[in-house]
C-alpha cells in the first residue's frame, strides 16, 4: 500500500469516500464522473456546477458536494484502506482495469467492491447458480451433478454463488469438488461471515477462487444487503441457473435482476404440487427462464456445446491475421462478447486505430457488432 498522502492512497480514499455520501446512490455517481470526466474533476466542482448536470438538482448537489469534504467520510475510508491492507484485500473500481466487463455494462453496479482471493473475474464462461435455503435432497444432489456436467464439458466455468445455506453452499461444494473456480458474492464486509458455519468453505474459495463484497467492514449482513448482493451475482454471469426456490424466493430476484442486465437465465423444472418447485415452474410458465433438465441443455442454449468444434477453424483464421488483429482477437476469445471500451483498454488501441482494425476482422466475418457497440466472434 503506498504510503499515506501519496497520490494513489488519496485515489482510493476519494474512490472509497464515494460510496458513503448521503443520497448520491451509485447510479448518479457513475453518472457524475461520466459527465465531468474524471473522479478528481468531481472532487474539485463547486455545488452550482454540479446543480447544473441533468438529474442532480440543488437539493443532490449540496448533499454530493458537501459529503465529498465530509471529513467523517474521508476518515472513514482511510480506516477501511488499513483493512484493506491488513487482510490484503483487492480494491476494484469501476474504472479500473481490474473491474468485470460484465459487471461493467449494468448500469446499477456498485462503483467499487472488494475481492478476496486470485481467480480471474473475466473468465470467458461464468455461472451463477441460485435457490433456496431450505433445499430437498433431490435439489442438491441435483446441483451438484448439474455442476459435475459442467466441469466434465467445460474446464474453465466458474461457478457464482452467494455463500447462503442451502443451493448456493451446494453450488460452492461442488465446483470445489470438481476442481472449477467459484466466487462467492457476500452481503456483508469482509470483517464477518454469514453464516458462520461456512468458514471453513470460505477459506477453500479464496484459495480456489475468491470471495467479493462491496460492502466495508463493519457492515453486516442486513436484510437489503442480500438483494444488493444478489445484482452482482447476476451482473458477474453469462447466466442464471434457478434449481429449487418458492415465488418469494431472492432467487427469483437475482432472476428478474439477471434478464434486466440481459443475462441468460435457466430453470430447473419439478412437480406442480411442491412449493420448493414454484419459483421456477414460474419462471418457466412466464417466459422469464429456459426449461434446463442438465447441464448439456445450459451449454446448447448458450452455444457452448460448439465451441469446441470451432478452435480447428479459428486456429486457421488466426494464422491469416495481421498482429493488430490477433491482439483483438484474443480478447474476444478470452473473455467473451465485449464493448468496445473493454476492447480498447485491454488491446491499448486508440478508439480511431481499433475502428479500423474491428471494421476489417467484421468484412473477414470473424466478428459481429451488436446493439450497444459490443462485438461477439461468430466463428
Amino acid at each position: 500500500m503506498p504510503p499515506k498522502g501519496s497520490k494513489k492512497t488519496n485515489d482510493l480514499i476519494h474512490k472509497i469516500a464515494l460510496t458513503m455520501i448521503p443520497g448520491a446512490g451509485d447510479v448518479r455517481i457513475r453518472r457524475l464522473v461520466s459527465y465531468l470526466g474524471s473522479i478528481e474533476n468531481l472532487y474539485q466542482s463547486r455545488s452550482d456546477t454540479l446543480e447544473k448536470i441533468p438529474g442532480v438538482g440543488e437539493v443532490l448537489s449540496r448533499q454530493i458536494y458537501h459529503g465529498l469534504r465530509n471529513k467523517e467520510i474521508l476518515k472513514r475510508a482511510e480506516q477501511e484502506i488499513v483493512f484493506v491492507e491488513k487482510y490484503k484485500l483487492n480494491v476494484h473500481f469501476f474504472l479500473d482495469d481490474s473491474y468485470p466487463y460484465r459487471l461493467q455494462q449494468c448500469e446499477d453496479a456498485p462503483l467499487l467492491f472488494f475481492s478476496l482471493g486470485d481467480t480471474p473475474l473475466n473468465k470467458p464462461k461464468m455461472i451463477a447458480i441460485v435457490g433456496t435455503r431450505a433445499p430437498t435432497n433431490q435439489g442438491r444432489n441435483f446441483t451438484r451433478k448439474l455442476v459435475e456436467e459442467l466441469a466434465q464439458a467445460e474446464k474453465d466455468t466458474t461457478i457464482v454463488s452467494g455463500l447462503a445455506y442451502g443451493i448456493d453452499i451446494a453450488a460452492h461444494r461442488a465446483a470445489l469438488d470438481a476442481g472449477l473456480d467459484t466466487i462467492a458474492v457476500l452481503a456483508h464486509g469482509m470483517d464477518t461471515l454469514y453464516p458462520s458455519s461456512h468458514k471453513s468453505t470460505a477459506h477453500e474459495i479464496v484459495r480456489n477462487g475468491c470471495l467479493i463484497t462491496e460492502f466495508l467492514s463493519g457492515q453486516g449482513p442486513e436484510k437489503p444487503n442480500f438483494v444488493k448482493r444478489n445484482r452482482i451475482v447476476a451482473g458477474l454471469c453469462d447466466a442464471v441457473i434457478v434449481v429449487e426456490a418458492g415465488l418469494r424466493s431472492g432467487a427469483l430476484i437475482t432472476a428478474d435482476i439477471a434478464n434486466s442486465y440481459n443475462r441468460e437465465v435457466f430453470a430447473i423444472p419439478g412437480r406442480i404440487s411442491d412449493p420448493k418447485s414454484a419459483g421456477p415452474n414460474f419462471l418457466i410458465k412466464s417466459n422469464r427462464a429456459a426449461l434446463a433438465e442438465s447441464a448439456a441443455d445450459v451449454l446448447r442454449f448458450m452455444n457452448w456445446s460448439q465451441e469446441k468444434a470451432k478452435k480447428s477453424l479459428q486456429t486457421q483464421l488466426f494464422d491469416a491475421f495481421t498482429e493488430d488483429e490477433k491482439k483483438v482477437y484474443n480478447v474476444l476469445l478470452t473473455q467473451g462478447d465485449c464493448p468496445v471500451d473493454i476492447i480498447s483498454r485491454s488491446t491499448g488501441f486508440a478508439p480511431g486505430k481499433l475502428s479500423t482494425i474491428l471494421l476489417n476482422l467484421e468484412f473477414q466475418g470473424s466478428i459481429e457488432c451488436l446493439p450497444g457497440k459490443i462485438y461477439k466472434l461468430t466463428r
